[in-house]
């Protein structure tokens, strides 16, 4: 009876340790936002995106940018068919008068019946700050038309934060199939219906993806480059009918098509969604990128300076921690005079929606904070949480091994089980409960919380880092907050709205505003971040 007691005691103590009580209720399935229900869509604006996308979703070859090694330059990718020379331009002069010509590196990319697509890549060379250029590439023996970009101020610049656009992932017909586990006219019937599914969902995504874009170009139009932090498309090589590696193409096509892109950088991350294959790579010509850390089929770690700002990218996707610690020093030690380090992975390692107490995310978590804080890492921005979360600074976070010991495969289902039924707080918890609640103690991280001399948001010369997590910036899928909230989490959001992040960089002062694009309301407070 006394063990009973205790154990009841323990039990609710640890729910009452843990900010919010209420334990969420049988869920809708994960939201997502409808482009023909929005009010973007009025006045034919959707009948018009639909009626264009039929005209441009089976075009593979749209030029994707990315910021190069440092702000003189800029990157190109774009495809082409097998015995095209690709060739592209770039000057300050609108009719290309005075342009460099490129040719670019090729490598094969996919192919799609007779033909083969090939992969191009250009580094621009030589830029300067505060000017427009204009450029054009080679497709079909002719030049494109000609496109323009603005380079920003290095030390005083602004970019773009959004998360998961995730493209393709409003499908609702999502899942594998095989020719060889079905028969010839089933596999036909499913392959139709997927294919159709997937290009209207396509087509809902990447309006949403466009609106998102327009709305914080116009917000930010001195904006330097946008910044994804993962999970580009939906459709892996494993989830696609038949294994097929050209499946995704429509998805890439539907997040290059905005105009917004044609005319500023997208510097990407790696997603657990973009990992198994090459495409990325194919679309997205990343500047100092590793060939040996950080590396799947998609990419390796990458870098990029900008001003007095160093970005680091890293394929989390790779779960060896220690090559990513390899990749961080190096870099870090190679660039020792930036004023800001910036770090961009998917995963949530401090989120507070469905993936964020996931013993994968919060066991990376305690792998990489400790490389981080080596290395003075100011910001860190994540996505894959579908929800907008930003912590407290934080620092000196560690595994509790006294907790981590346990065999946790049940606290996956436990963790599951808060989004599927309603948990009644009075009634007795079992062990396994208990351990489940003291498991989702450890990881609240209340003793790394460092918020500096002013709890507010603005904080001067912080000991800790700033964990961003971005919430979805084309709708596409939406994940409920969990219900319990952590206790490192300073602010959280989610209504089921796009939303992305305009990011300043002005000399010795970050700040960080979010907005949800149906109102242009900010979701958050201004937060800032001064080194004196």
């Amino acid at each position: 009876m006394k063990n009973k007691v205790i154990a009841s005691i323990l039990g609710m103590s640890l729910i009452v340790g843990m900010m919010g009580m209420t334990v969420m209720a049988d869920p809708a399935p994960d939201g997502k936002t409808v482009a023909s229900e929005t009010a973007a869509a009025a006045d034919g604006a959707w009948e018009a995106w639909q009626s264009e996308w039929e005209t441009k979703k089976t075009d593979w070859t749209i030029l994707s940018m990315t910021p190069g090694a440092d702000e003189t330059q800029m990157n190109f990718a774009w495809y082409s068919v097998q015995g095209e020379v690709p060739v592209l331009k770039v000057g300050k002069a609108e009719d290309l008068s005075d342009a460099v010509a490129y040719t670019a590196q090729q490598t094969e990319a996919v192919t799609s019946g007779d033909v083969v697509y090939m992969g191009n890549k250009v580094t621009a060379e030589g830029l300067e700050p505060d000017t427009t250029y204009y450029y054009s590439c080679q497709k079909e023996g002719e030049f494109t038309e000609t496109k323009s970009f603005h380079t920003g101020k290095a030390d005083n610049f602004s970019f773009i934060y959004v998360g998961d656009p995730q493209i393709g992932s409003s499908n609702e017909k999502k899942g594998s199939f095989s020719s060889e586990e079905i028969s010839e006219e089933e596999f036909k019937e499913k392959l139709s219906e997927f294919t159709e599914a997937q290009s209207a969902s396509v087509c809902n995504d990447s309006f949403n993806w466009n609106d998102t874009l327009n709305k914080a170009a116009a917000q930010d139009e001195n904006a330097s480059f946008v910044l994804s932090a993962g999970d580009q498309v939906q459709t892996t090589v494993k989830k696609a009918p038949n294994g097929d590696v050209t499946v995704s193409e429509i998805e890439y096509t539907g997040v290059l098509c905005p105009e917004v892109l044609a005319e500023l950088p997208f510097a990407p991350t790696v997603g657990n969604h973009d990992a198994d294959n090459h495409n990325f790579a194919n679309h997205y010509h990343v500047p100092n990128s590793s060939e040996t850390l950080g590396v799947t089929d998609a990419s390796g770690d990458y870098y990029f300076t900008y001003g007095n700002s160093l970005f680091l990218f890293l394929n989390t996707q790779d779960t060896n921690v220690a090559d990513h610690k390899e990749f961080i020093d190096a870099a870090c030690a190679a660039n020792p005079d930036v004023t800001w380090r910036f770090v961009t992975l998917h995963q949530d390692i401090y989120g507070s929606a469905e993936h964020s107490n996931e013993p994968e995310i919060t066991s990376l978590r305690y792998q990489l904070v400790p490389i981080f804080e080596e290395n003075d890492i100011d910001v860190v921005f994540t996505g894959h949480d579908h929800a907008y979360t930003r912590s407290y600074l934080m620092s000196g976070a560690s595994k509790d091994e006294s907790v981590w010991n346990q065999d946790y495969d049940s606290m996956e289902e436990k963790f599951e089980e808060e989004f599927e039924k309603e948990i009644d707080v009075d009634q007795p918890y079992t062990s396994e409960d208990e351990a489940y609640l003291t498991y989702l103690n450890s990881v609240n991280d209340e003793s790394a919380i460092k918020e500096g001399e002013d709890a507010g948001t603005t904080v001067t010369n912080p000991e800790g880092i700033l964990y961003m997590c971005a919430n979805s910036a084309s709708g596409s899928k939406y994940y409920d907050l969990v219900s319990r909230q952590q206790s490192y989490v300073a602010a959280r959001w989610q209504e089921d709205v796009p939303t992305y992040s305009i990011v300043e960089v002005e000399g010795n002062t970050f700040t960080i505003n979010t907005y949800r694009t149906d109102n242009g309301e900010k979701i958050d407070e201004t937060f800032s971040i001064v080194k004196e």
